[in-house]
């Protein structure tokens, strides 16, 4: 069983149990999205710049930031099931579904905007019900299960629209998915609410220490009276909310719903966010604050892929290779080295071989 890197106090707040195992934590994401920052200042100059139009702010730094706020609600919603011990390959093909049934429900045009909110969402959790069930109660390897409707969800998505891109006209959705509120794209003020309702939900109450001792020892966590269906359930649950939330924006985006299209290959980028963001695939460890980073990270490469002016057909090979890379870095053996050098060069450490 992964042994928590935090202890709950009786009021419900996590402390961490060590200051200099979140500090190393934070170094690689943290240092990583500085370069990938850095190379981007260097191919463009004016890539920090920031400018306000009509009482909003524009720039690349905001584009990062909003092209990735669907990739940062697939990542935070990834990350609790990985903590669960499990894994969700369905999320692009859920973001397919919602979007087909918004932009179908909108088509239609008898039924206002909130309810169709709330149907999209009813639709994601729906989704993350048929895979928790499958997990929890049918003993089925997450792997296999979310893969049943990772295959089978564009189908059902085609099957809304009809085989065709669906199109249409909504002021309310339209600010869901290129509107700002205030000075900030309002998809990216959605993202912000939503990651933290989640962090109030999980690590401000017992759930989180849940979710971390089912992933850790699934049976071990029973025996100690938790319900671990119910939190399996809820895991799955939650991330097919998230990525509802996700497909909402994007058709909201291109005011239409494209089934092969939406969401593809999305799943990947959220694994390795989470991946980025120091959690384990075992299950047992996440980190929801990290993960955002991690999608950071990810964003910011893609842009720097784009800015860099490479043929398209590179741009997912040079992402890989530097993925590789952080993984390599990230993995136990390579980053006990790692830490080991950086010691023996500490002031402190030559002060005691003088000594």
């Amino acid at each position: 069983m992964t042994v928590p890197m935090s202890v709950t106090t009786p009021s419900g707040q996590r402390k961490p149990a060590s200051v200099k195992a979140e500090r190393q934590r934070l170094i690689l994401p943290v240092t990583a999205l500085l370069l990938i920052l850095l190379v981007n200042a260097v191919l463009s100059p004016g890539f920090f710049a920031l400018s306000m139009v009509d009482g909003h702010l524009y720039g690349s730094l905001v584009d990062i930031l909003h092209r990735g706020a669907p990739l940062a609600l697939l990542a935070i919603g990834m990350s609790i099931v990985i903590g669960t011990g499990g894994i969700d390959l369905s999320v692009g093909a859920i973001i397919a579904i919602c979007g087909s049934v918004m932009a179908v429900l909108i088509q239609d045009g008898h039924l206002s905007s909130p309810i169709i909110a709330l149907l999209t969402l009813g639709c994601g959790l729906l989704c993350g019900l048929w895979n928790g069930v499958l997990v929890a109660v049918l003993r089925i390897q997450p792997i296999v299960a979310t893969l049943i409707l990772m295959v089978a969800g564009r189908g059902i998505a085609q099957m809304i629209t009809g085989g065709q891109i669906v199109t249409f006209h909504s002021d309310v959705f339209g600010v869901l998915g290129s509107g700002y509120l205030w000075l900030l794209p309002m998809r990216v003020i959605l993202t912000a609410l939503v990651l933290i309702a989640l962090i109030a939900l999980i690590r401000r109450t017992a759930l989180g220490l849940f979710i971390e001792a089912v992933g850790g020892n699934s049976e071990a966590s029973r025996l100690a009276g938790i319900e671990s269906r119910s939190v399996l359930i809820g895991a799955y649950m939650l991330s097919g909310f998230c990525a509802a939330c996700a497909g909402m924006i994007i058709a909201a985006d291109i005011s239409g719903a494209d089934a092969n299209n939406a969401g593809l290959w999305l799943e990947m980028d959220a694994i390795l966010a989470v991946v980025i963001g120091g959690a384990s695939l075992a299950g047992g460890r996440f980190y929801l604050g990290l993960t955002l980073l991690g999608t950071l990270v990810i964003q910011s490469l893609t842009t720097s892929i784009l800015v860099s002016g490479l043929p398209a057909q590179y741009t997912l090979l040079v992402k890989a290779v530097v993925i590789i890379v952080f993984l390599l870095i990230q993995s136990t053996p390579v980053k006990t080295r790692i830490l080991r050098v950086l010691e023996r060069r500490s002031p402190a450490a030559k002060k005691g071989e003088k000594a």
